[in-house]
């Protein structure tokens, strides 16, 4: 059975089941993973997975059900399922099914040119890549990470009240760490590449960046333990930035686990600092143009010189408060439940170059990346400790790696400590959802420890 006719024959049937308001979300996800080692395939690997989950409002109650199969057999095993849960299910906030908002902005996140990109040449991408960085330098050891994947996506979204919606989005993800080897030191470099297009990237540049920053850490000094002005390289800077970003959600407020709960038009921030998040930013891994509720994306400026604007809402979040949903409903997959998450968060870039942030201190660290976040960071709080890589600045120069830090600091303290933003927009992996990105930023002071 196909979607279309499973779909039909779903929401028809519910119907006799005494079903009022039905939702249905379906996604398809077709996934590449390759490891790569010393010039050999480690491991390799294509998938296929599918779901769908149902969504019905059964004698005033949401009840839920999911399933991975398309057939008659599992019409029957949805809406009995929805229907016996429906009645244990307690909201504080009544549910319904959203018939659709008045217009839906088109996207096209989806990139030809990466689908028709064969197996083949995604395997000989690495051991290109992997040939590059063995003859970058001869200090170079092995790589002890080095993987790409490859997905495509699907989601569709239909429901009893006419509503349609679906869409396809597909990126790569490229990461490399490097280890170097000298007279008995050991260091790593990594880089990360998103991408949509996997001809357009260049091994030997990609290769000379991680080898070149794994080489640099090799002669790391130590310096006092004191605070410092800091810059917090892009990458570094959104890894953090990541960290926090269920501040911005409106359930979280609403729970009492965001400090930024009744904040909305105060500002919390520098006054230099602009977030928004974009749903149809062209290269962006949450690109989309409808959430988990099926509501139309549109971007949303969440501070604005400083002044937070609006957190991130769903329908639910939304009604508690008495305003529409920003479009920012999320599904972890078609399991999951529906919560809040951003799509593209990012801070604004400036005009101001990464090289300007660096020379405009006498003394100083640049921070070039963080370890330790999920367990080192404390969203409610704000309070973060934890492993940091990067150079000393002296005289507004890069004079040598540091060896490895600690920094220690609140991040709302930081975000009104930004004494500037830079031009280097870059995105990172985050601990929660979306993707979040920052450019380089110079902070006024964090305590820096070194080992």
């Amino acid at each position: 059975m196909n979607l279309q006719e499973f779909q039909k024959e779903l929401l028809n049937k519910g119907e006799t089941y005494g079903f009022s308001d039905m939702e249905i979300y379906y996604e398809k996800a077709e996934n590449f993973a390759s490891d790569i080692y010393k010039g050999e395939i480690d491991s390799y690997s294509t998938s296929v997975e599918m779901g769908l989950s149902f969504r019905g409002l059964y004698n005033g109650n949401m009840g839920y059900a999911y399933t991975e199969k398309l057939d008659e057999d599992s019409i029957d095993f949805l809406l009995n399922s929805a229907k016996e849960n429906a009645g244990i299910m307690e909201e504080d906030t009544p549910e319904e099914i959203f018939s659709g908002s008045s217009f839906y902005e088109e996207g096209n996140f989806y990139s030809a040119r990466l689908k028709e990109t064969s197996v083949e040449e995604k395997l000989d991408f690495l051991k290109e890549l992997d040939r590059c960085i063995y003859e970058a330098d001869p200090r170079v050891d092995s790589t002890d990470y080095f993987t790409m994947q490859v997905q495509e996506k699907e989601r569709a979204l239909f429901n009893n009240k006419g509503l349609s919606l679906q869409e396809k989005l597909n990126d790569l993800i490229l990461y490399v760490s490097v280890v170097v080897k000298e007279n008995g030191i050991t260091k790593t470099g990594e880089k990360l590449v998103f991408s949509k297009d996997m001809r357009e990237l260049d091994p030997a540049k990609i290769a000379k960046e991680a080898v070149e920053e794994a080489v640099s850490y090799l002669k790391a000094v130590s310096i006092p333990n004191k605070k410092y002005p800091i810059v917090l390289r892009n990458t570094a800077a959104a890894s953090l930035f990541g960290t926090f970003a269920s501040i911005f959600s409106a359930e979280e407020a609403q729970k009492g686990m965001s400090q930024l709960k009744n904040k909305v038009g105060e500002s919390i921030a520098s006054s230099i600092l602009d977030v928004v998040d974009d749903p149809f930013l062209k290269t962006g891994v949450f690109s989309r143009t409808f959430d988990g509720e099926g509501v139309a994306s549109k971007p949303l400026n969440l501070i604005e010189k400083g002044k937070l604007t609006s957190l991130l809402h769903n329908r639910k979040t939304a009604q508690k408060e008495g305003m529409e949903s920003t479009g920012h409903a999320y599904k972890d997959s078609y399991k999951g439940a529906l919560t809040v998450a951003p799509s593209n968060l990012y801070i604004t870039p400036s005009q101001t170059s990464y090289e300007d942030l660096v020379s405009s201190i006498e003394e100083g660290v640049v921070i070039t990346g963080l370890s330790g976040l999920h367990s080192g960071a404390n969203a409610v709080s704000g309070d973060f400790s934890v492993a940091a890589y990067g150079y000393r600045i002296v005289d507004g120069e890069i004079k040598s790696a540091v060896n490895q830090m600690t920094i220690a600091g609140n991040f709302f303290d930081l975000l009104k400590d930004i004494e500037e933003v830079g031009s280097d927009l870059d995105f990172a992996f985050s601990v929660s959802p979306g993707y979040i990105g920052s450019p380089s930023l110079k902070v006024k002071k964090l305590s820096v420890t070194v080992e």
